[in-house]
């Protein structure tokens, strides 16, 4: 399992952070013609979305184009079980990609609509966020 991690990083550990606001980059489709965008905010971990693009691929039977539009560069730390209060931040557990409402998570390419939005549907339930599939037409009927 190939998961998500960022080769080199300034800080070990960074703090949590405000998740407030809509996303105003990485909100427009780019490369595919349908999309896979975020309702919600959260935090996506590494094997989520290694579970996502996996389930992707093995519908699509590896035909098409997949783009992962995140990327998990935010460490997230925890502490052992049982251990008590105090005692400085845990250790780093995994990384996250932070996702606002409009994020892009994963776009699509080469497939016909009714696969694309099937893979991206099955992508959908692997993840902790509520998102909508959207086509490229359909994207700038929008605001």
């Amino acid at each position: 399992m190939a998961l998500l991690v960022p080769s080199r990083a300034k800080y070990r550990k960074v703090f949590k952070g405000k998740r407030g606001g809509n996303a105003t980059r990485g909100n427009a489709i780019a490369f595919g013609q349908f999309a896979l965008k975020s309702q919600d905010r959260g935090f996506i971990s590494s094997r989520q979305i290694e579970a996502a693009r996996r389930a992707m691929t093995r519908y699509t039977q590896r035909g098409g184009r997949i783009w992962i539009r995140i990327f998990p560069d935010k460490p997230i730390t925890k502490h052992p079980a049982e251990s008590r209060m105090g005692s400085g931040k845990g250790a780093v557990e995994g990384y996250v990609a932070v996702v606002k409402p409009g994020s892009i998570i994963f776009e699509m390419g080469s497939v016909t609509e009714e696969i694309a939005k099937e893979a991206m549907r099955l992508a959908s339930h692997k993840l902790p966020v509520i998102t909508r599939f959207i086509t490229k037409e359909s994207e700038y009927l929008q605001i």
